[in-house]
């Protein structure tokens, strides 16, 4: 089974897609909708990376509720250092946090939580992965949001996906 349908959500998905944009559950659009949720997925299954080795399931769980609070915080944050941009403008900079993970879906990762969080920009990765510059709206202490970003997403990371 899983030779012909090698992804299931994926086929599942693409059905009710057609389905949907189609407005019609006429046999033929279900034939037409089943051919494409079994032809797609298998035609595009050479380009699909390989699963990362994710592992430690409390610790993701933990990282999901962390970067949701974040995402609250910085959004009010972001939201106050605008309405007193005129008094005080915000301290925004660039930061280069060096970076213990290698793991490619690790980085992945990170780079989604970055671009998630109001007000950090993923700016630029090192080469060799060893450093990330990010752009802060508004940062008080380089020290101290490095240390944050480090422990807060990057070290669960690495546990995640070490």
């Amino acid at each position: 089974m899983k030779r012909l349908i090698p992804s299931p959500w994926l086929s599942f998905g693409l059905f009710l897609g057609w389905l949907m944009l189609n407005r019609s559950t006429s046999a033929g659009q279900l034939l037409l909708g089943l051919v494409v949720a079994i032809v797609a997925p298998l035609l595009m299954a050479p380009l699909r990376p390989t699963p990362g080795p994710l592992s430690r399931w409390l610790t993701l769980a933990q990282l999901i509720a962390r970067v949701g609070r974040d995402v609250v915080v910085s959004a009010i944050q972001v939201a106050a250092g605008v309405v007193r941009l005129r008094r005080e403008p915000p301290r925004g900079r660039f930061v280069v946090v060096p970076l213990d993970l290698r793991d490619t879906h690790g980085l992945a990762a990170l780079a989604m939580i970055t671009a998630v969080v109001p007000g950090t920009v993923w700016t630029e990765l090192a080469p060799d992965n060893g450093a990330l510059l990010l752009h802060v709206f508004d940062l008080d202490d380089e020290a101290a949001f490095i240390a944050h970003f480090k422990a807060d997403y990057e070290r669960p990371l690495q546990e995640i996906f070490g």
